[in-house]
């Protein structure tokens, strides 16, 4: 296929059309070609024709004939002049209406592209407000506002889109990269026209034009779907899926975590090993959705009744855990006697228009007494949970008595 870009063009033409005159030059160059050729012609014309013809009456009608020759000569070299002139004239026209269709095609397609991008095109001042210089139709479906509207801030400046949280680090990150001289990636929130938040990433780098300014160029695009994935993911591997509580794999992390902590500043912590009495009935008389809902309210029940420090995780089952961060020994068994206190009190209505109620035995181990490790810790209260259930069940219970450690 031949390629008809404009510097493609421009490779192939001729070295002499690089170096056109001004039309004034040709002008004057054409006259003083007719000058030389007429004042030569003046000067020679009669001497030659005198030294050829010796007879008076022949040299009279050469001299007749003559001036009719010099016009013929003259108008076949002004002939020439023009011809030559106005051939090289044509062929830059054409030359110039190539590159100029080649131009508008590479727009057009260049348009094509911007306006079919999941996102905005623009190209902007590198000051405060991001001054947008050229932007592409998609900022209607991206921002809710025209191009028109963005452009030269006339009614909204695009740097007041973003939310406030993130506007200093994106600065920050960008002045970074146009120091450095590199391209720059940002991810950041903004707000729509019409009131809603959306994620979007930025990609664009730096570019010097004329005047000595410093220029943004680049895409923006809607990240919105991609982020709400990650989040999605994030919890499906961090929280349980029947009742929203942490997962057994989180409470490790959560619990390695604290035990680190209550190391390092010698405070204590708690652990409450929870386990549903007679759960099995539930899902023997009502059915296991029944069994679902009444874990689901009391995994709630017990959320809203601790601190927002501490940690309720699902274990497995109709196991809980909950882990108390800088909590002792009596704090921790007056929390479980009121957390069996509200699952006691508890009224949950089925679908079948039942009411059912429920009770919970809790064991409670305190890191440094009942074990140093997560392990250990686990194991002492599973330990007390079970000699809960030994003593009756709907009770709290540490690992070596019914009594809270001293």
């Amino acid at each position: 296929m031949e390629s008809n870009r404009p510097e493609d063009i421009r490779s192939n033409q001729p070295a002499h059309l690089g170096r056109c005159r001004h039309p004034l030059a040709r002008a004057l160059w054409t006259v003083l070609i007719y000058l030389v050729v007429g004042l030569l012609w003046i000067t020679f014309s009669d001497r030659v024709a005198e030294m050829l013809f010796r007879d008076p009456v022949m040299l009279s009608q050469v001299q007749t004939w003559k001036g009719f020759f010099f016009v013929l000569v003259t108008g076949g070299i002004l002939f020439l002049v023009l011809y030559r002139q106005l051939h090289k004239d044509r062929f830059l026209l054409n030359l110039q209406h190539s590159q100029r269709r080649a131009l508008r095609q590479r727009e057009q397609q260049l348009t094509v592209l911007l306006n079919n991008l999941p996102g905005m095109a623009y190209r902007c001042l590198f000051d405060d407000y991001w001054t947008m210089l050229f932007v592409s139709e998609g900022s209607e479906w991206l921002t809710g506002y025209k191009p028109e509207e963005l452009v030269n801030n006339r009614v909204r400046a695009y740097a007041e889109l973003i939310d406030p949280e993130d506007a200093e680090r994106v600065a920050q990150q960008v002045a970074e990269a146009v120091e450095a001289g590199h391209a720059f990636s940002v991810e950041y929130t903004i707000t729509r026209k019409d009131g809603r938040k959306i994620w979007v990433w930025e990609r664009g780098c730096s570019v010097d034009v004329a005047g000595g300014r410093t220029v943004l160029e680049g895409i923006i695009l809607d990240i919105s779907d991609r982020r709400a994935l990650e989040q999605e993911l994030e919890e499906l591997a961090t929280t349980d899926p029947l009742t929203g509580l942490l997962n057994r794999r989180e409470f490790g992390r959560v619990l390695e975590e604290e035990l680190a902590r209550s190391a390092r500043y010698k405070h204590t912590m708690a652990l409450l090993w929870i386990d549903f009495d007679h759960f099995k009935e539930v899902n023997d008389t009502w059915g296991h959705a029944a069994g679902d809902k009444v874990l689901c309210t009391i995994s709630r029940l017990l959320e809203d009744n601790v601190r927002s420090v501490d940690s309720v995780a699902r274990f497995g089952g109709e196991e809980l855990v909950i882990v108390l961060p800088e909590m002792g020994a009596q704090e921790a068994w007056e929390t479980a006697e009121r957390l069996c206190s509200r699952a006691r009190e508890a009224s949950i209505m089925l679908e079948s228009d039942h009411e059912v109620t429920v009770t919970i035995s809790v064991g409670v181990a305190v890191y440094p007494q009942h074990g140093q490790t997560s392990a250990e810790l686990c194991a002492s209260a599973d330990r007390a949970m079970y000699r809960a259930k030994t003593l009756g069940r709907n009770r709290v219970a540490t690992p070596e008595s019914a009594e809270p450690v001293a």
